[in-house]
């Protein structure tokens, strides 16, 4: 072997350990952690799904005191109380506080107190708002402002003599109390029809001085025309092609007024004077009449 060479050795041997050196052990855990990540790197990895996030707490939006769902079903209780309420006979106004104790709702917020009493019952159509000292009370507004059965009949003539048809028998069931009771004894004045697209009852007024009996054959004749899917138009056209004349035609028809001549500068008429010979000879007894 070249002696240069193991000189130039020995020459580094010698320098190394007379440099000091510290040398860092490595902790247990850490050779554990070396462990796990060369048997990661020697082994193809899976990719690891990321924890899903926590679910939030499910919240009942029917017991929020906060949700509109929540709110509107306060108010329609209140509003379907007072409607039973006014059917039932007593229709005096309440305070806030005495509807929610009958409605066992005393448990609302201040907030939702607040708000029915200042939005939701004042802009209720079917809530009635009257003040009493300077305290709203509330109660229910029916359709029609009917009490007894003289009001209903006088509201179904009415109807009848303006050309308003029938009434819904729900709006008067709504509006009067008692009403099934005190229509039976108003079957000589009152007419009840089912209409066929809805199955709803109507009620109109039945006119004693109207009532004529038709012939059998007429009313056949009437049922057996089919209108339905016409309007008023079609069937005055139909009936011109058939030879008929509308009412239109033979009934009054409106003058029109002649126009007004424009005024313009009226000439000055002269009359003719009569007896110019005795002026001055004619005299006035008005204010002294002549003395017998």
């Amino acid at each position: 072997m070249d002696p240069a060479l193991l000189r130039e050795r020995e020459a580094f041997v010698k320098r190394a350990k007379a440099t000091p050196t510290i040398e860092k052990r490595k902790k247990p855990a850490e050779f554990g952690a070396d462990a796990n990540k060369s048997a990661k790197k020697a082994k193809p990895s899976k990719p690891i799904a990321s924890p899903a996030p926590p679910r939030p707490s499910p919240i009942d939006y029917k017991t929020s005191a906060g949700s509109s769902q929540y709110r509107f079903g306060v108010l329609a209780k209140i509003v379907k109380f007072l409607k039973m309420r006014h059917q039932g006979g007593l229709n005096d106004p309440l305070l806030l506080e005495e509807i929610l104790d009958e409605t066992k709702q005393l448990d609302i917020t201040s907030k939702m107190k607040h708000w029915l009493a200042t939005e939701a019952l004042i802009s209720n159509p079917k809530v009635q708002v009257s003040q009493e000292d300077g305290i709203n009370k509330f109660c229910f507004k029916p359709m029609f402002n009917i009490h007894d059965r003289k009001s209903l009949v006088k509201l179904l003539r009415s109807y009848d003599l303006h050309g308003k048809g029938g009434i819904l028998m729900e709006d008067v069931e709504e509006s009067l109390p008692n009403a099934q009771k005190l229509m039976k004894n108003l079957t000589d004045y009152i007419l009840i029809i089912t209409r066929p697209q809805d199955k709803k009852q109507v009620l109109f007024y039945n006119d004693r001085y109207c009532r004529f009996t038709v012939d059998e054959e007429f009313q056949k004749l009437w049922r057996s025309v089919a209108v339905e899917g016409l309007d008023e138009k079609n069937i005055e056209e139909y009936l011109t092609k058939q030879g008929f004349t509308s009412m239109d035609a033979t009934g009054y028809r409106k003058v029109s007024s002649l126009p007004k001549r424009k005024k313009g500068k009226q000439k000055l008429r002269t009359f003719k004077k009569h007896n110019d010979h005795l002026d001055g000879v004619l005299q006035d007894y008005t204010e002294n009449p002549p003395q017998k």
